[in-house]
């Protein structure tokens, strides 16, 4: 949210419903923040992991990589992504 992305809390398998796993069914979430904590949500990470890998969410399980996304994302509003070989990365060019 402090990176003017808009999120949401959701409840897992365990707390309510709609849950996690139904929402990603809907194809009402568009990326997976899950940090665990108890065996209980390690339990339940199986299930959103599966559900976001079948219906194609992105997924992260720490906030570190949270926070690369979020970095990501920010870059790309700001610059066009462009992709380099390796030799022009180094100035060898493309040959």
């Amino acid at each position: 949210r402090e990176e003017g992305i808009p999120a949401d809390f959701v409840y897992k398998l365990n707390e309510g419903r709609p849950n996690i796993v139904d929402l990603i069914k809907n194809k009402e979430i568009s990326f997976i923040i899950n940090t665990v904590e108890s065996a209980r949500a390690q339990k339940d990470s199986f299930y959103i992991r599966e559900s976001a890998l079948k219906y194609r969410v992105p997924y992260t399980t720490t906030i570190s990589g949270a926070r690369a996304v979020a970095r990501a994302l920010k870059g790309l509003k700001e610059k066009e992504l462009t992709i380099l070989s390796i030799q022009e990365y180094h100035g060898k060019g493309a040959g």
